[in-house]
């Protein structure tokens, strides 16, 4: 087991998605996951149906229980739900003695930022400000921001219709301090999924044959925890992002089909023997 990622994210009490994802997805790929929830969320694979915050206090509590005994070689943050809970990650990760500033990950444990803006069903699991507050305190303490589409032109507010207006939203996301950007392109319609890696040395497009499924949801947590992961285990960006793409693609073609809705992964598809169930 190598590479300790520390989750702060909302719970999804179906499984697919959020804290539960994170955590299979990260033992999946042969690292350690703790974690800090942010939200007790009630929702399956046909909607979400109320949202809980947890107290700023209880956050902070258990983000400080981990980074003082146990520590982290990666922060993945995912639902933050309210500018509050915002403000409290951010707050106590600063004083937690974390002070990434972006440039090499060697500088201290990196930050991955996958902006939760909208479920898959298409719930709203942010209040107004969250968006703001990304774009002005959270990114440029952050190595990797995540966006699917509707959250990229959220934090942009651009319009992105094709994989050229990717890479210019990933342009303009470094702008407002971020060291590199990966806008996912599921939300696309197109036959071949177009996820665009952007840097400050260039950008690197990775194609995946689309999968005609309803199991998709958690599919946004579940890449940038396995982002996470590899940036976690000392692997280099670009390889991460290419074993988290195939780890996803591979997770929505073996899905169980459980629910009535947006059915969630096969996280466990590593740890499978042939034969098995």
């Amino acid at each position: 087991m190598k590479g300790r990622v520390l989750i702060i994210a909302g719970s999804d009490p179906s499984g697919g998605a959020g804290i539960q994802a994170d955590i299979k997805t990260v033992t999946a790929l042969g690292g350690y996951a703790a974690t800090a929830i942010t939200a007790l969320t009630v929702q399956n694979t046909t909607g979400v149906s109320a949202v809980h915050p947890v107290s700023p206090d209880i956050i902070r509590d258990q983000i400080d229980a981990v980074m003082s005994d146990i520590g982290a070689d990666a922060i993945k943050i995912g639902m933050i739900g309210n500018v509050e809970t915002a403000q409290a990650i951010l707050t106590t990760l600063e004083n937690s003695g974390w002070d990434y500033q972006g440039g090499c990950p060697d500088a201290g444990p990196v930050l991955i930022l996958d902006p939760v803006l909208v479920a898959t069903s298409g719930d709203s699991l942010a209040s107004n400000g969250v968006a703001e507050f990304i774009r002005e305190k959270l990114l440029p303490k952050t190595y990797l921001v995540t966006p699917n589409l509707p959250e990229a032109e959220a934090l942009t507010g651009m319009e992105i219709t094709n994989g050229e207006g990717q890479r210019l939203a990933g342009e303009k996301l470094l702008e407002m301090g971020v060291e590199t950007v990966l806008i996912k392109g599921g939300h696309d319609k197109q036959e071949i999924i177009k996820d665009v890696l952007v840097t400050h040395a260039g950008t690197q497009v990775f194609q995946t044959p689309r999968i005609d499924t309803k199991s998709t949801h958690g599919t946004g947590c579940t890449l940038a925890s396995a982002i996470a992961t590899g940036l976690a285990q000392s692997m280099p960006l670009s390889a991460s992002a290419e074993r988290a793409i195939d780890y996803v693609h591979q997770a929505i073609k073996s899905a169980p089909g459980f629910g009535a809705g947006h059915g969630p992964l096969n996280h466990a598809h590593p740890l499978e023997v042939e034969g098995g169930q």
